[in-house]
């Protein structure tokens, strides 16, 4: 069996109340960091779903668009997870939480490798990346609706290891400039 990690970069929405799209941010900063944390926290391959904007992508990185980026990151969620099909383990990232590094990433993924199913917290609360084993792909796209992706899914499992990382990043989901 193939352990193959495909980070998923979810970066399709338009940025409402950021005032642009924010795979755009600051000069594409975030979205270069972003792929970098998947990247060096142990993703062999990266997908960036776009949907409102293009963006120049990294060397290497796949780009999916997603026609359907405006109903929500159910929409974008799906497509990053169809893109990684062949992956053993998907690593579900969003591209406003900056300050997530490779640390993180790397924690997150090895509790999954250890039981299919993490996601990193702050303080307790949940936030990104979630990572998800091949077996719990289907099940999470089918609950996925609207803006959110996982977190039906997640919601009240038992078998999901909650990785504290509030030592190494805030996890802040920057939605306004």
């Amino acid at each position: 069996m193939s352990d193959l990690a495909v980070g998923v970069l979810l970066a399709a929405g338009a940025g409402t109340r950021y005032g642009s799209p924010k795979v755009l941010a600051h000069d594409g900063l975030w979205l270069r960091t972003a792929v970098q944390a998947l990247r060096d926290g142990g993703c062999d391959r990266v997908v960036v779903v776009l949907g409102a904007a293009d963006a120049p992508m990294p060397d290497g990185v796949i780009a999916v668009h997603t026609p359907h980026w405006n109903q929500g990151m159910s929409a974008s969620f799906t497509a990053g997870l169809a893109a990684a099909s062949d992956a053993e383990y998907a690593v579900v990232h969003v591209v406003d939480t900056p300050d997530i590094g490779a640390e993180v990433v790397q924690a997150v993924l090895a509790a999954a490798r250890e039981t299919g199913l993490a996601r990193a917290v702050f303080d307790g609360r949940p936030g990104h990346p979630v990572v998800l084993a091949r077996r719990h792909v289907d099940a999470a796209v089918a609950s996925a609706s609207g803006d959110f992706g996982a977190r039906d899914f997640l919601r009240g499992r038992d078998d999901v290891i909650a990785v504290e990382c509030s030592h190494w990043a805030t996890g802040i989901d920057h939605d306004y400039r």
